[in-house]
């Protein structure tokens, strides 16, 4: 049985569903040649279409991470958690931090590979709750080691949340709109640290009060309810009007067939070279929010960098999801040098686009670490002259300058992930592949989140956390350089799971795998030969319109 026929049997309706599931679960000649089923039958044809169609799953995956983890981070921006004593809050962070890394690859990823997204974010939501009424629990009993436990609970449900994110967000969507679905989620999660930073930043206009009130906390809570019932709405990749989506046969959905696949994806030269990446995507945070914000901004001014910060994750994020995606430029003359024709747009593979996105976040990053090389100077000079946390944003004068680099450093932040997700999902379209990188993701994203934070807890100097963090990102950059150059026009998602007990007797027909050259049809009869997402390029079995 070839991978077509096993999709086609998972996917075959049961009889006591009726047209509704007609509608979402049956294959189609259209549906498998990568066409829409666009012939629902009645209303409840048409809900079932909207409910498993990727972009609602994108959006409604999008709102979630707003309730939960966008509130989590409206939250923490309130600076200790909104408490007075932060370290309460560090080391529950801490905990958080050291609880994810430990779960999220080798314990959550078989996990969804065997429960699928839905259950996983029920069991990660509820977590985010518990962490908000623990810090309610504080201000009554101030109960330290219940916040903690809290936090270390959280990193778990993190785990499940953020790996079903990952993998939603990175396969449900044809390859050439990868991009745009990391800008939307981006765009969407940040919302939530942005309003709730522009909240502090007016309760603290007129006020330096340490602590925040109770109905703040349990306001939090609600909406990080909210969160945790719409992962209800989430449905499986069998239900998904994707059909570029390969799934792992039922029987072949074991502890010890997901561990195989694991340790298989994971010793990919391609996703090794990727680690780095991981490991820095939140190494500078430590810095950029103690030593930046919290030491030469007052209360009022830091909570409104806040904002802007998160603000400007949303446009990286939109600007680095249409980079990704972008597969038309215009010809370019330079002197006697002509690329492309006079009269025709050149089209960019996906190949184009990885070495484009790399250059571009190669040269922000140098010159984005080099005005805070210039602004830690300057900084460093003030903190001898005893001059800290005084910086008001009425005093435009000084606070302009930095105000920019702050904002530039939360755009860079967006690059950065977003650049991490994207190459994840040029590996494969595969939910349980897709499920085990951003397992890795996380797990090396906190392992090197917790390290900065206990450097910076160490009080060393604002200079050697910079150096660190510059020279971190950079390197990183120049060993994912492999990944980037071996990027291929289409994932083959036979290559991950081929020796692991998935037979790929189809990818040699081209009905699974695309080709590796341009005009090749690739999964679900899409070529990623520069064509956008409308375009199509007929394949061995689609005729042309």
């Amino acid at each position: 049985m070839g991978i077509e026929e096993i999709r086609a049997a998972d996917e075959k309706p049961e009889a006591t569903v009726g047209h509704a599931a007609d509608d979402v679960h049956s294959t189609t000649p259209d549906v498998e040649q990568g066409q829409a089923h666009d012939k629902p039958h009645g209303r409840r044809g048409r809900v079932a279409s909207i409910y498993g169609h990727p972009w609602f799953q994108i959006l409604l995956i999008s709102l979630i991470c707003f309730c939960c983890p966008g509130m989590y981070n409206a939250l923490s921006g309130l600076g200790g958690s909104g408490q007075v004593d932060p370290t309460v809050a560090a080391n529950a962070n801490v905990a958080l931090l050291s609880a994810t890394a430990g779960t999220a690859l080798f314990v959550v990823g078989p996990i969804f590979d065997l429960v699928g997204p839905r259950v996983c974010l029920l069991l990660g939501g509820w977590t985010y709750v518990l962490y908000s009424g623990s810090l309610l629990a504080f201000n009554y009993h101030s109960n330290g080691a219940f916040v903690i436990a809290a936090g270390a609970i959280l990193g778990i449900g993190a785990a499940f949340l953020w790996v079903s994110q990952g993998a939603i967000m990175t396969t449900y969507v044809p390859e050439s709109q990868k991009g745009r679905a990391i800008a939307v989620f981006w765009i969407i999660f940040n919302l939530g640290g942005g309003v709730g930073s522009l909240a502090s930043f007016g309760l603290n206009y007129h006020s330096t009060s340490g602590t925040v009130s109770n109905a703040t906390y349990i306001a939090l809570m609600i909406i990080m309810a909210v969160g945790w019932g719409l992962g209800v709405f989430i449905c499986s990749p069998s239900r998904v009007r994707s059909p570029q989506i390969l799934e792992c046969k039922p029987t072949e959905k074991s502890l010890r067939f997901m561990a195989k696949l694991a340790v298989k994806t994971i010793s990919r030269y391609q996703v090794l070279c990727m680690l780095p990446l991981f490991f820095c995507a939140n190494v500078f945070y430590s810095y950029q929010q103690n030593d930046v914000n919290g030491m030469n901004f007052d209360i009022r001014s830091r909570s409104l960098n806040g904002a802007l910060y998160w603000i400007a994750q949303m446009f990286g994020g939109l600007v680095m999801g249409g980079l990704l995606d972008w597969s038309r430029v215009w010809p370019i003359t330079l002197g006697p040098i002509k690329i492309g024709s006079s009269t025709s747009l050149i089209l960019l593979n996906r190949r184009h686009r990885a070495i484009i996105s790399w250059v571009f976040l190669f040269s922000t990053g140098m010159c984005i670490w080099g005005g805070g090389y210039a602004f830690q100077k300057w900084s460093d000079a003030r903190l001898s002259r005893g001059l800290k946390q005084d910086i008001d944003f009425k005093s435009r004068k000084i606070y302009v300058g930095p105000m920019f680099l702050y904002i530039f450093y939360g755009a860079y932040d967006a690059f950065w992930q977003g650049f991490c997700y994207w190459l994840m999902g040029a590996q494969s379209n595969s939910p349980a592949v897709a499920a085990i990188l951003v397992g890795a993701y996380k797990t090396f994203q906190s392992v090197g989140g917790a390290m900065a934070w206990r450097i910076n807890a160490l009080k060393k100097l604002p200079m050697t956390q910079l150096a660190m963090d510059w020279g971190l990102c950079i390197g990183a950059l120049v060993i994912a350089l492999p990944t980037v150059l071996s990027t291929t026009l289409t994932s083959k998602d036979t290559e991950y799971i081929r020796g692991v007990g998935v037979r790929d007797d189809d990818d040699e027909r081209g009905e699974v795998g695309g080709g590796e050259h341009e005009g090749t049809a690739g999964l679900a009869g899409q070529g990623e030969s520069g064509e956008s997402a409308d375009a199509e390029v007929p394949g061995p079995k689609q005729k042309r319109r």
